[in-house]
């Protein structure tokens, strides 16, 4: 039995895309464990990049919230509100029946390091459990450890980096992930139908909608201003779907130069738009720069779903979402997969893709912004 699940996983690895290799570094929860006090210096963020301490209650309470059986159904001020949210904010959330997905991660996440190491990173990618994007022994560090799975297409999954403790624990995963899968197909067709596009256009211009997903954990933190959870970054999906804690804030969006918690909505889906909509768009819609910051009372875990195109897949501006007023387009084509690699690595070097990926990727304009775009979406 052993040596047949040994070929299975080998076959496995020689078909399945491989990422960006990540530097060993201490495991954060751990570190919290045995001393709750300390906070070593490479996870002091300097002046600049500190959480500051800023409630902007009444931004969050304008972040969208759309109903997604309104939305499936076609609801004209649903759609409506499905456009505004992607121009001016990038952001929105969604009801769903997520319990089992919360309580299979936390039990695991409080299994002995050495049971959770079993699933540990390769050198080489960013599949298992462990921490991504590390390149040097300098860099600044995120206090958070974390788990990361390629889901679909089936066939690139890698089954020795998923956990097989708490019981059962693989079965929640594939039904939490099916769910999110759905969820993504509905989205793309409305958010094709608000680009002018017949609904299925932006799921087929995938050629296969791909999914990964990240549960991250984020132990508290004795000096919670002096770091952060997930430094500042814009997500190169199509679509990103998030599942927070329901009474634990951590997420804040950039919203007119200012960090706006998202406030968690219980058993709601986080939605924002990533990088491939924005460069579809041709700016039009905005991926949302974000971030995860910590506290000292409790720890957080997150579920963040990336739905994105195959490798292969070039992406760029439609034609019919170019603005005739500006002398050229944004963005100009590119291979998905040299995009995500090259966005990974400036990451890895401590630099926002953000701005830095998608410039190499933009045909030089004049500077052009809208507001950014942000979504919640519901079903009752």
């Amino acid at each position: 039995m052993g040596s047949n699940t040994d070929e299975v996983v080998a076959d496995e690895d020689q078909n399945v895309p491989t990422f960006v290799a990540s530097l060993p570094v201490p495991n954060v929860q751990e570190m919290v464990r045995q001393n709750r006090l300390e906070v070593p210096e490479r996870y002091i963020r300097n002046e600049e990049e500190m959480p500051k301490s800023t409630e902007m209650t009444h931004l969050s309470a304008e972040i969208p919230i759309i109903d997604l059986l309104l939305l499936s159904n076609g609801q004209e001020e649903e759609l409506k509100k499905l456009a505004m949210a992607c121009k001016e904010w990038g952001f929105f959330q969604a009801k769903e029946v997520l319990r089992n997905m919360k309580e299979a991660a936390a039990e695991f996440f409080n299994l002995l390091l050495e049971e959770k190491n079993k699933f540990s990173m390769a050198s080489d990618d960013i599949q298992g459990y462990g921490h991504a994007y590390v390149v040097s022994e300098e860099q600044k560090l995120d206090w958070s450890d974390t788990l990361i799975l390629l889901i679909y297409p089936s066939k690139f999954r890698r089954h020795k980096f998923w956990p097989t403790t708490p019981e059962k624990f693989k079965e929640i995963i594939e039904a939490y992930t099916s769910e999110v899968q759905r969820v993504a197909e509905e989205l793309l067709g409305s958010i094709s139908s608000i680009m002018g596009l017949e609904k299925d256009i932006l799921h087929s211009m995938h050629r296969e909608l791909m999914q990964a997903l990240r549960v991250n954990y984020y132990p508290t933190c004795s000096k919670p201003d002096l770091v952060l959870g997930i430094s500042p970054h814009s997500d190169t999906s199509t679509i990103s779907i998030l599942l927070q804690e329901d009474d634990i804030d951590g997420l804040q969006i950039r919203h007119d130069e200012e960090w706006v918690p998202v406030r968690p909505i219980p058993n709601a889906l986080v939605v924002n738009i990533g990088d491939v909509i924005e460069i579809w768009s041709d700016g039009k819609y905005k991926s949302i720069e974000h971030r995860a910051v910590t506290n000292e009372n409790k720890a957080r875990i997150s579920f963040a779903s990336f739905l994105f195109p195959h490798d292969d897949v070039e992406i760029e501006p439609l034609d019919h979402m170019i603005d005739s007023s500006r002398p050229s387009r944004m963005y100009k084509k590119v291979t998905y997969g040299d995009y995500l690699r090259q966005s990974m690595k400036r990451r890895m070097q401590g630099k926002a893709h953000t701005q830095m990926a998608k410039n190499e990727t933009r045909i030089p304009t004049p500077t052009f912004m809208s507001g950014p775009c942000v979504i919640v979406l519901s079903s009752q």
